[in-house]
């Protein structure tokens, strides 16, 4: 094994892959409101069902590393491919459908916020009074977002869909505060496990229960009516959209998290996740063919700038 990367460089390069991961991870947010259409399970089961596929594939070309796997470590796998993929983007596209892109993507903006808190209760722990500086700017950040966000909703979804769409939100925070937590942990215990290798069994145990859920919808919506399964009324773009999160978003996302997860302490890693939300709203910008606002921008700007605060907190740690 070759030489250790120096903690200023292990930082830079685990930022760097953070950012990878939030850019990839932001398309997310856009691809429910291209397919508005097409029910949540659809979404959810056919991006993990395009995931498993393209992890299907890679396998070949990594088999003597994902052999050598232990039991314990695709049991947890599993539980990772359950709750923070399945679980996690069916909450998710749900709330996208019923409560428009701005809201969910606000409530899963709390993200960085909520992993930071929760895993600086471990081992790694960083004094709170160097850790609440990025935190404030990031949560002003969301707050000043979140403020010019609400005056973009749609005046034509009714309370009752903006209420359930933030309970499914909220779900989908909870579901992803455990997932980078629980995985970062494993990552650590397991320090000679490639991040390429672990990003293939996370889609390899996804395969299953993507397979499994595809069926159920579709004996729920041939049942229901109303929906052409399993391919829906678009089924090139579907198909062309549903393989480009499960490569961009699944795979490779997964692969630069697991990667920025072994370099990072958990609570930095956590408020990386920040990227995630600024791609989501430059995405969402983009979609409705607009500009920030004021508002909007210095919003942006306190996320940038809480990111930075807690980059240097870590750095003056190492």
């Amino acid at each position: 094994m070759g030489p250790q990367p120096s903690a200023n460089r292990a930082l830079f390069e685990g930022v760097a892959c953070a950012l990878g991961a939030g850019l990839l991870w932001g398309l997310v947010f856009v691809v429910p409101l291209m397919l508005p259409d097409y029910p949540p399970a659809m979404l959810s089961f056919g991006r993990y069902l395009g995931f498993g596929v393209i992890a299907l594939l890679l396998a070949w070309t990594d088999l003597t590393r994902l052999q050598g796997l232990q039991r314990q470590d695709w049991r947890v796998a599993g539980e990772l491919a359950l709750v923070g993929n399945i679980v996690y983007y069916l909450f998710l596209s749900a709330a996208i459908q019923l409560a428009g892109a701005p809201l969910p993507t606000t409530l899963i903006g709390t993200l960085p916020i909520v992993i930071a808190i929760v895993s600086n209760f471990g081992a790694e722990a960083l004094p709170w009074r160097r850790l609440l500086p990025s935190l404030a700017a990031i949560a002003s950040g969301i707050a000043l977002v979140n403020r010019h966000e609400m005056e973009q909703l749609s005046g034509g979804r009714s309370a009752h869909d903006y209420l359930l769409g933030a309970v499914f939100a909220l779900a989908a925070v909870a579901a992803w505060t455990w997932y980078p937590v629980r995985n970062s942990r494993w990552l650590r215990q397991r320090p000679a496990l490639a991040s390429g290798t672990w990003a293939i069994a996370q889609g390899l145990a996804t395969l299953p229960l993507a397979v499994l859920g595809m069926a159920a919808a579709g004996l729920y919506l041939q049942g229901t009516g109303g929906f052409d399964y399993p391919l829906g009324p678009q089924p090139v773009r579907y198909v062309g959209l549903m393989l480009t999160l499960g490569l961009c978003a699944s795979w490779l996302g997964t692969l630069f998290w697991n990667r920025a997860s072994k370099l990072l302490p958990t609570a930095l890693a956590g408020q990386l996740i920040v990227f995630e939300t600024l791609a989501a709203f430059a995405y969402a910008f983009i979609w409705r063919g607009t500009l920030p606002g004021v508002l909007a921008l210095a919003g942006i700007l306190l996320l940038i700038g809480g990111v930075i605060l807690g980059v240097r907190a870590f750095r003056a740690g190492c």
